[in-house]
C-alpha cells in the first residue's frame, strides 16, 4: 500500500486515525503481509503505542483466522485492556482443539487484575470443558454482577443444555424476568436439544403468552421438539407459526425433517418440491426420510435427481442411500454406493456406513460377505453392529454364527436381555432344547428380562400409553375383550399367529400365543380402532421393533377395517394401507 510506503521511505509516523485506516484495509483486503507490516511499524514507535491500534490488530489476526500471530501480538503487548483479553479467550474458545486455552487466559486475565465483561464471559462459556468449571464460571459471573445480562444468560443456558442440564438451565432463566428474545430462544432450545419437547413446548407457549412474536431460532426449536415426540399433529400446529414468519432454508429444513421424522412424509415432500432453494441438508433429509418411511426405491431416485442438480452428497448424504438399500434388499446397488464413496465424493466409509452396510448383508442372507466386512473395518465392531449379525442368523438359520455374534454382544454387555432371546429361538429353530434350557438358566439367575414392550397413541390431545402384561389403562377389559373379536375375524381371513417372535422354551404353544396376543401394539391399534374416527390415520410409537406377527396382524388389519395404520419403530417407520405396508414385508 503506497500509503505505508511513503511512510516508511521517509521515516514518518502517522497519527492513530491513519493507522487505524491502514488496518482496515487490511481487514477488507484481506492483506495478511500489509498488516504484519503494520505491527512492525506500530510497534517500533519510540512512544508507547495505542492500545485500541494493537487491539485493531488483533482483532484482524483472529478474523483472519491466524492465531499464531495473535498469540505472538498478543504476548508483545505492552498494555492489555479487557478487549485484548476478550478478544484472545474468544479465538481460542472458538476452536475446540484449544478450546481449553480460553479458561487458562481468563484465570491469568484475573491475576492481572482486569475485570471481565459480558462479552468475556459470553464467550468463555462456550469453551467449559466439564460441569465443574461451568459451576465455577456462573459463580464468577455472579460475583461481577453480570447475572442479568442478556448475552451472558444466554451463554449460561446454553452451557448448561450443552452439558445435559436442562433444568439447571431453566433455573438460570427463572431467576428473573426475561425481555429478550434471545434468552427465550436459548431456553426453549435447551429443551429441544435434550429430547424434553413436551417441556420446549410448554416455554414457546409462554413466551408466546408474554408478548414475543417467535423468530427463527425459536422456530426451529419448536419443530425439532415436535419431532423428537414424533407427534405429526403438533408438528402440524408449529407449522401454522411458520407460515406467519419468513419461511428460509433453515426453517425449511427444519419442516422437512419433522415432516419426516414423525411419519408426514406427503407433507415433506410437498415442501420439498415447492423450495425455491435446497441445499445438501435439503437434499439430504429428504432422502433419508423416504427410506426412513419404507419408500427405498423413491429415496434413490431422488439421489439420481439431487445428483443431477449438481449438489455434492456429503457423509449424511451417503447414509441414507445406504439405508434405503438396506432397508430394500437391494445388494448391488449398496456394494456400488459404498465402494463409490471415495472414489466419487472423497468421503471416507465410516462406523455408521459400515453398520448400514452389514445390515444389508445380514438382511439379504450374505453372511459371510458381512463377516468379511467386520474384518476389513478399520475399528472394532460395536454391539450393535454384532445384534446386526445376529438377527441375520436367525432369518437365515445360521446357528454356529449366531453363537460367535452373541458371545461377542454379551462380552461388550452381558445384560443383553434381547440377544439371550434371538439366540434362545435359535437354537430352538434348530431343535436345540438343552441349549434353550440353559440360556433360560443363565437369564433367571442373573435376573435378565427382556424389556416391555411398549407402545403410544395419541388420543384427544391424551398420550396413551400399553405395556405388554400391564392392565393399568382404564379400557383394558374393553380393548381385550375387542382385540379377541378381531383376531377371530382376522383368523378367518387367513392370519395364523406366528410363535417365533416369542421366548422358545419349555412353555406351551398356548402360552406363548397368549403372550404375542397382548403385544402393545396390539393393544394401540384396538384402542385407536375404538377411540378416533373412522377416516382417520392411526398411529402409534413403540419402543421395540416390531415383530413379524405383529407386522402381519396389521396389515390384516388394514384391509378388514379398512383404515390407514403408521407405526414408528426406533428403526423405521411402516406405513400399513390396504392389507400392505410401505416396507414390502423387507425390515
Amino acid at each position: 500500500m503506497k500509503a505505508l510506503d511513503d511512510l516508511e521511505t521517509h521515516g514518518l509516523r502517522a497519527d492513530p486515525a491513519v493507522y487505524s485506516d491502514l488496518l482496515k484495509a487490511c481487514l477488507s483486503r484481506r492483506a495478511v503481509p500489509l498488516a504484519l507490516r503494520l505491527q512492525s511499524h506500530i510497534l517500533s514507535s519510540p512512544h508507547s503505542p495505542h492500545t485500541f491500534l494493537l487491539n485493531m490488530l488483533l482483532s484482524i489476526y483472529v478474523k483472519l483466522r491466524l492465531l499464531p500471530q495473535a498469540r505472538s501480538l498478543f504476548d508483545e503487548m505492552p498494555q492489555r485492556n479487557v478487549v485484548s483479553w476478550t478478544t484472545i479467550i474468544s479465538a481460542h474458545a472458538n476452536v475446540p482443539e484449544l478450546s481449553h486455552n480460553a479458561l487458562h487466559f481468563l484465570v491469568s486475565m484475573l491475576c492481572h487484575g482486569v475485570t471481565p465483561n459480558m462479552f468475556t464471559y459470553s464467550s468463555v462459556l462456550r469453551a467449559c470443558g466439564c460441569v465443574s468449571h461451568l459451576v465455577q464460571l456462573h459463580s464468577s459471573i455472579y460475583k461481577h454482577g453480570l447475572e442479568s445480562d442478556v448475552f451472558v444468560r444466554s451463554a449460561l443456558i446454553d452451557a448448561y443444555s450443552k452439558w445435559g442440564l436442562p433444568q439447571e438451565a431453566l433455573c438460570v432463566f427463572d431467576e428473573m424476568p426475561t425481555g429478550d428474545l434471545v434468552v427465550w430462544n436459548s431456553v426453549i432450545s435447551a429443551f429441544a436439544q435434550n429430547s424434553n419437547g413436551h417441556e420446549a413446548l410448554h416455554l414457546f407457549k409462554r413466551m408466546k403468552r408474554a408478548g414475543f412474536d417467535p423468530e427463527q431460532s425459536s422456530l426451529t426449536s419448536v419443530l425439532s421438539a415436535c419431532t423428537s415426540l414424533a407427534l405429526l399433529e403438533l408438528g402440524r400446529q408449529a407449522h401454522v407459526h411458520v407460515f406467519k414468519y419468513h419461511q428460509d432454508l433453515i426453517l425449511n429444513n427444519a419442516l422437512l425433517d419433522m415432516y419426516c421424522k414423525c411419519g408426514g412424509v406427503e407433507d415433506a415432500n410437498t415442501i420439498f418440491t415447492r423450495m425455491a432453494d435446497k441445499d445438501v441438508v435439503s437434499w439430504s433429509t429428504m432422502i433419508a426420510g423416504l427410506a426412513q418411511n419404507g419408500y427405498s426405491r423413491e429415496a434413490l431416485k431422488l439421489f439420481d435427481s439431487m445428483k443431477d442438480s449438481s449438489t455434492q452428497p456429503n457423509y449424511i448424504t451417503l447414509l441414507g442411500v445406504l439405508f434405503a438399500c438396506s432397508h430394500a434388499g437391494l445388494v448391488e446397488d449398496g456394494w456400488c454406493h459404498f465402494r463409490s464413496m471415495k472414489k466419487l465424493y472423497g468421503i471416507e466409509p465410516g462406523r455408521e456406513h459400515y453398520a448400514c452396510m452389514l445390515d444389508l448383508l445380514a438382511r439379504a442372507g450374505k453372511l459371510n460377505k458381512a463377516v468379511e466386512l467386520i474384518n476389513e473395518m478399520g475399528f472394532e465392531p460395536d454391539g450393535a453392529m454384532w445384534r446386526t449379525l445376529l438377527d441375520g442368523c436367525r432369518a437365515h438359520k445360521n446357528v454356529d454364527l449366531a453363537m460367535h455374534a452373541a458371545e461377542q454382544i454379551l462380552k461388550l454387555n452381558p445384560q443383553d436381555a434381547g440377544s439371550y432371546i434371538l439366540l434362545s429361538n435359535i437354537y430352538a429353530n434348530a431343535g436345540r432344547w438343552d441349549d434353550v434350557a440353559g440360556i433360560r438358566k443363565v437369564m433367571n439367575e442373573k435376573g435378565i428380562k427382556k424389556q416391555p414392550g411398549c407402545s403410544w397413541i395419541e388420543v384427544g390431545k391424551q398420550i396413551h400409553t400399553f405395556v405388554l402384561g400391564d392392565g393399568s389403562h382404564p379400557q383394558i377389559n374393553e380393548i381385550k375383550i375387542q382385540l379377541e373379536s378381531l383376531i377371530q375375524r382376522l383368523v378367518r381371513a387367513g392370519y395364523v399367529p406366528d410363535l417365533n417372535f416369542v421366548l422358545k422354551d419349555l412353555e406351551g404353544e398356548e402360552q406363548r400365543e397368549d403372550s404375542l396376543r397382548y403385544h402393545s401394539e396390539k393393544l394401540a391399534v384396538v384402542f385407536g380402532l375404538m377411540n378416533l374416527p373412522k377416516g382417520q390415520t392411526i398411529r402409534i410409537r413403540k419402543n421395540l421393533r416390531i415383530c413379524g406377527d405383529c407386522h402381519l396382524f396389521v396389515k390384516l388389519a388394514t384391509k378388514l377395517e379398512k383404515r390407514t395404520i403408521v407405526i414408528r419403530d426406533p428403526i423405521r417407520y411402516h406405513h400399513f394401507h390396504d392389507g400392505a405396508c410401505s416396507c414390502g414385508d423387507y425390515w
